[in-house]
C-alpha cells in the first residue's frame, strides 16, 4: 500500500514537473547513463524522468566509478556514453575534469549550502551522511542516550563503539571528515577529541562490519553512514536507530556530468536538470519512500521517508577542499594517535 501511495505521488508530480521540459522537442529520443546506482534507484530515475520525457528511452550500462571513467576515457574519440550518475564525488577535486563537459545543471544555485558543484562539472545531486547506527537494546541496558560526540566519550562505552579503517574505508574517513568539520580540520581540539574517543573505540579493517556489527550486538555504536544503516530498519531491525550528533553533521556529495563531446548532449542536459530539480527530488523521494537523501533544498520528504528530514537536522559546514588538500597528513596523524593509544 506504502509503494502503491509513493507511486501515485509520484505520478502526480508529472504536472509540476511539466515546466521542466525543454520550449521545443528537440531532445531526440535516447540518453545513455552509465551509472554506479542501485537497481532500485535506476528504476525510480528512469519511472518518474519518463513521466515527463516519455519519449526518451534511458539506456543504462551499470558498473563500478572505476569502470566507466576508464570506458569513458577510452571511448574519448568516439563517445558512447552521454551522462554519469552515481559515484562522482565532491572530494574527487579536479580529477575526472578531462572527461566532462564544463556545465551544471540550471538548479545548481538551488543545492544545500555547501553542497553545489565543487569543480564546475559535477551536478550534485544526492548526499552519503554521517550517522551514529545504535544498538537501543545495549543502549537503554547502560542506561544512556547517546545523541552527540561528546556523549561518546562516557565510560560505560569503552570497547563498545565500532569504526572502519579510515585509510581503506570511505565510510570512516567520511566520519573523520565529519569530525574535523565540528571541531576544525586538524586543531588542537580535534585531535584531544580523537584521542579521547579512540580510548573507547575499537578500530577495524571492515567498512560494512560497523552497522553490522552493532545489529549482531558486538558493540552498542557504530560511526558509519545513514545509507547503510537505514537498510537495517527497511529490512526489519528493532534493535538499531539512526541517529546524528547533535554538534552537526555533513555528508559527501555525489553527482551527476556529462560525457564531453556526448552523442546525445540534449537529453542528457534533462535528465541532469530533472534529477537536480526540487520536482524531480520529490517524484525520486516519493516512489523510494525516502531512502536517498537529496540535495535540493526544496524537494518535498514523504511522510513516510525512512531517513530524517534535512530540514530537522543541524549540519555542520564542510571544508572539502582542505580536507583534499591535507588528507594524507590527516590520515597519519590519526594513524599515529591509533597507535600511541591502541597499540
Amino acid at each position: 500500500m506504502k509503494k502503491i501511495l509513493a507511486l501515485i505521488l509520484a505520478f502526480v508530480m508529472v504536472f509540476a514537473l511539466a515546466g521542466l521540459a525543454y520550449a521545443d522537442d528537440d531532445l531526440g529520443d535516447t540518453v545513455v547513463l552509465y551509472s554506479s546506482m542501485t537497481e532500485f534507484d535506476l528504476e525510480a530515475l528512469i519511472t518518474c524522468f519518463n513521466e515527463v520525457y516519455p519519449d526518451i528511452e534511458v539506456e543504462v550500462v551499470s558498473g563500478s566509478v572505476g569502470e566507466y571513467t576508464s570506458r569513458i576515457a577510452a571511448e574519448a574519440d568516439n563517445p558512447q556514453g552521454d551522462v554519469t550518475w552515481g559515484g562522482l564525488c565532491d572530494s574527487d577535486g579536479y580529477t575526472h575534469e578531462a572527461l566532462f563537459e564544463k556545465w551544471v545543471s540550471i538548479h545548481n544555485d538551488e543545492a544545500m549550502e555547501g553542497y553545489s558543484t565543487p569543480n564546475g562539472f559535477y551536478s550534485m545531486d544526492h548526499l552519503s551522511t554521517v550517522c551514529f547506527c545504535v544498538n537501543t537494546e545495549l543502549e537503554e541496558e547502560l542506561g544512556l542516550d547517546i545523541r552527540s560526540y561528546e556523549d561518546l566519550l562516557n565510560p560505560a562505552l569503552k570497547g563498545k563503539i565500532v569504526i572502519s579503517d579510515p585509510n581503506s574505508s570511505s565510510a570512516a574517513w567520511n566520519n573523520l571528515c565529519n569530525i574535523f568539520s565540528v571541531y576544525g580540520v586538524g586543531t588542537d581540539e580535534a585531535w584531544d577529541y580523537l584521542a579521547k574517543l579512540l580510548e573507547n573505540m575499537v578500530v577495524v579493517e571492515k567498512s560494512s562490519v560497523c552497522f553490522n556489527s552493532v545489529y549482531d550486538g558486538e558493540y552498542v555504536v557504530g560511526l558509519t553512514y545513514e545509507d547503510g544503516a537505514i537498510k537495517l530498519n527497511q529490512n526489519g531491525s528493532t534493535t538499531t536507530e539512526v541517529r546524528y550528533p547533535s554538534e552537526g553533521t555533513s555528508a559527501a556529495a555525489y553527482g551527476m556530468a556529462i560525457v564531453k563531446n556526448c552523442p546525445h548532449r540534449a537529453a542528457a542536459e534533462a535528465l541532469v536538470n530533472f534529477v537536480c530539480s526540487a520536482e524531480g527530488q520529490t517524484a525520486i523521494a516519493a516512489y523510494e519512500e525516502g531512502t536517498l537523501r537529496l540535495t535540493n533544498a526544496n524537494y518535498t520528504v514523504p511522510e513516510n521517508a525512512w531517513l530524517e528530514d534535512s530540514k530537522d537536522m543541524t549540519w555542520v559546514p564542510r571544508p572539502v577542499n582542505e580536507l583534499i588538500e591535507r588528507k594524507a597528513e590527516l590520515l597519519e596523524h590519526w594513524n599515529e594517535l591509533v597507535g600511541q593509544i591502541q597499540g
